[in-house]
């Protein structure tokens, strides 16, 4: 999930239309000039690591070691996600000024990245300072840290603070139980939606959380019920059809389902997901034609999904084209194990 958020820190490999602009390059000036923090920095930020770690070596041997060395060799070696060097450079950081936050933030997140979350949470809550050269938020490492270790209110509070929310909002409530569906912790994320309900019975998206939670469990039926409350309050937003569909579906309710994922269509016809579910709503009613229009489109839109393809083996194969059927499972088992085929 972390992925989400964490972006590269150093800006991405300049071009190298860029690069002729400088009549000498770094590597030439670094031939009779000796190193500086700012020249390491700026091989950093061409993506010449190996280089910029070497002048950080030099930079280092000296006395005093320059500032902001440390710094950069942790976040090159985050960047490279060598995390206990990253580690271990943060830490002399710190060492050598106990004021830099970056270094204590990014030795949390860090932490967190090898999955060392109750260690992560002491720096994550001392550093507790943006870090634009990595693009992090501290609030988000630590609301997830938090979430991991079942301090809920403590995650919820966190993630308020992100979007700027009351910690104890209806909205905040909502933000987290977002959240916490997607770390799968489907029992706290309806207890944060049923609260955001009860201090705004109105509040939209907090009914189509509840369905989510309610499909994740099974219960189709409850789904139906809290994503049509949900309808009622937010009509037009495209996800919710899609959900709605999906629930209809598990009920047999094949109609309600296709007009549900149609809306779903006409309001984000860019969506892949109505048109696999329409495709699956005319197999279940024994229409394999209506079905292959649908999921032959939703290929096109993404060919690496296998549901798709699993779902038009079985439409080829209702229709009697059994080679066309049997290529198209063959690519679904492919996409869905594609380690497996490696190995062959």
């Amino acid at each position: 999930m972390v992925r989400a958020f964490l972006v590269l820190f150093l800006s991405g490999v300049i071009a190298a239309s860029n690069c002729a602009q400088t009549p000498q390059s770094t590597e030439a000036a670094g031939a009779t000039q000796p190193p500086t923090f700012a020249s390491a920095k700026e091989l950093a930020g061409k993506g010449r690591l190996d280089q910029a770690l070497a002048q950080l070596d030099q930079l280092a041997a000296q006395t005093p070691e320059p500032p902001g060395v440390e710094r950069l060799r942790g976040i090159i070696f985050y960047q490279r996600q060598q995390f206990p060097e990253a580690i271990a450079a943060f830490t002399r950081a710190a060492a050598q000024d106990p004021k830099d936050r970056e270094s204590i933030e990014m030795h949390g997140v860090s932490l967190f990245r090898l999955g060392h979350v109750q260690e992560a949470i002491p720096f994550l809550e001392k550093g507790r300072a943006p870090v634009q050269s990595a693009n992090v938020d501290p609030d988000y490492v630590l609301a997830l840290c938090y979430a991991d270790v079942q301090r809920y209110d403590d995650s919820r509070r966190a993630f308020a603070a992100q979007f700027g929310f009351a910690p104890d909002s209806a909205q905040a409530h909502l933000l987290a139980g977002r959240q916490f569906l997607r770390r799968e912790l489907r029992e706290q994320a309806g207890v944060e939606a049923s609260k955001a309900l009860a201090l705004n019975p109105n509040l939209p998206l907090a009914h189509e959380l509840l369905g989510e939670v309610a499909l994740a469990h099974g219960d189709a039926a409850g789904a139906v019920r809290e994503l049509e409350a949900e309808r009622k309050i937010n009509p037009l937003e495209p996800d919710l059809y899609d959900r709605l569909g999906d629930a209809y579906l598990r009920t047999g309710q094949y109609t309600l389902a296709q007009q549900a994922l149609d809306r779903a269509v006409l309001l984000e016809p860019s969506a892949t997901g109505p048109y696999i579910l329409l495709g699956e709503a005319f197999l279940r009613q024994s229409d394999p034609i209506q079905a292959l229009q649908y999921l032959n489109h939703a290929v096109q839109m993404d060919p690496n999904n296998y549901i798709t393809h699993n779902l038009l083996g079985q439409a080829y194969k209702a229709i009697g084209q059994l080679q066309t059927a049997n290529r198209e499972f063959k690519t679904a088992v492919e996409l869905q194990h594609p380690q497996q085929d490696t190995v062959r």
